[in-house]
């Protein structure tokens, strides 16, 4: 059974790291600005930027539904239909022109927004469902890790395909790829038999995390009566904003910085990416041995330092230390948010339930940017932005101070049987 485990693990890893074409739009964006006469469309920054957000938005706002969907249907149908979507929705983008943005809105924004949500709600559960609470942090690491790596291959390949074959062409190249790729991969995604049992090997690994097999299931009415849930959310906010900040800006960042000295911007994206996958994976193993919220404090401190001196770096090596630990330390807060829900909440629902926290993000994902640019439109650097991130990675890290585990669920508590002693018959 645990091969049969690993095989939906690396096909959910597989499926985001094609998921993560949602970070090809900067290659993406960046051409649509560029005049017709140089292949691009003649797009505002504004305009290119637009099916990026919308993107974002409806892929937050789709887990919830989609988790619930893959908790009743089953994952391997909702990430089909998740797959099938994005790729759709980038063939349809294809037909965009310099007079039309609509079909990039459509396409792009609304159908491969939806497609992500639906994708992404559905890989992460069925794999955490065949392990047991010993192995929850690393499974959920190797599978979100995908979409952190996305960057490393599809940057380069958008402007390799823009560059030989314009944009409406690579559109629907990607959207054909995608389409057939994933939709092999979301075969192998299914839950494990109902009949089956999934045992921990390793009683000290069990204890350390914060999950607990004997822990009942939440129903997402009884997560959200818990007090819990609202901390972790404003946590995920927090990291998710200070962290979108300024991985949307980097390239830029760098340019700034450095006085137009540097004009490897590119690189650091890339470092940035990888770091972004493996601390998925190396938090995600990490807090199964010394727990999840004691592991969020530690990455929320360490980015917070990094994010308080951020702006006295100018050289190559200090970009590659600040990529590297912004990186890292926002890919660990992708893993270790997915996991802390089911050991809180458990995994029978955790398709909805995570979407419900995975709001946050796309409360991150629309604003961070934003304010980001808004700061350094307004002052000529990101310095306060910096400042900002910092501050919201101290106030998630002293958060985790009031993170407990939730008690035993209300709805379970009002169905308990009470005996009452038999009353003495007088003689």
């Amino acid at each position: 059974m645990t091969n049969k485990g690993w095989k939906v693990v690396f096909a959910g890893m597989g499926l985001n790291l094609a998921l993560g074409v949602l970070y090809a739009w900067s290659v993406f964006g960046k051409q649509l600005t560029e005049a017709v006469e140089n292949g691009g469309y003649g797009w505002t920054k504004t305009q290119a930027a637009l099916p990026y957000t919308i993107a974002i938005a409806i892929f937050a706002i789709m887990m919830v539904p989609a988790g619930r969907l893959q908790d009743k249907f089953g994952p391997r149908i909702v990430a089909t239909i998740g797959a099938i979507m994005t790729g759709l929705g980038l063939i349809v983008s294809g037909f965009a022109t310099p007079d039309n943005i609509l079909p990039v809105l459509i396409g792009f924004g609304v159908m491969a927004g939806m497609g992500f949500g639906l994708g992404y709600a559905a890989a992460t559960p069925a794999a955490v469902k065949w392990f047991g609470p010993e192995k929850k942090g690393l499974v959920t690491g190797i599978v979100v890790s995908g979409f952190g790596l996305a960057p490393v291959y599809i940057a380069p390949l958008s402007k390799f395909l823009l560059s030989e074959y314009g944009i409406s062409a690579s559109f629907q190249i990607l959207g054909a790829a995608f389409a057939v790729i994933t939709f092999f991969l979301c075969q192998l995604i299914k839950n494990p038999p109902v009949t089956a049992t999934v045992v921990s090997t390793n009683a000290s690994a069990v204890k350390n995390s914060s999950a607990a097999s004997s822990k009942p299931d939440y129903t997402w009415r009884d997560m959200l009566r818990t007090p819990t849930f609202y901390l972790l959310w404003l946590e995920y906010a927090c990291v998710a904003i200070a962290g979108l900040m300024i991985i949307g800006h980097l390239a830029k960042i760098v340019a700034i910085q450095s006085g137009n000295t540097i004009q490897i911007g590119f690189l650091f994206v890339a470092i940035l990416a990888i770091f972004n996958a493996s601390g998925r994976i190396i938090a995600g193993f990490v807090s199964d041995k010394i727990g999840r919220i004691r592991t969020l404090f530690i990455v929320c401190m360490t980015q917070a330092v990094v994010m308080f001196f951020f702006s006295n770096f100018s050289t190559i090596t200090a970009f590659i230390i600040g990529s590297a630990i912004v990186g890292f330390s926002y890919g660990a807060c992708l893993s270790l948010f997915p996991s802390t829900t089911a050991d809180f909440w458990g995994s029978k629902n955790l398709g909805l339930n995570y979407g419900l926290l995975f709001t946050a993000w796309g409360v991150g994902g629309v604003f961070g940017p934003i304010l980001a640019g808004m700061i350094a439109d307004m002052t000529g650097n990101y310095n306060m932005a910096y400042m900002v991130a910092s501050g919201l990675m101290v106030l998630a890290g002293l958060l985790t101070f009031l993170t407990k585990a939730p008690k035993e669920p209300v709805a379970q508590r009002r169905t308990k049987v009470f005996v009452y002693p038999k009353p003495s018959i007088a003689k």
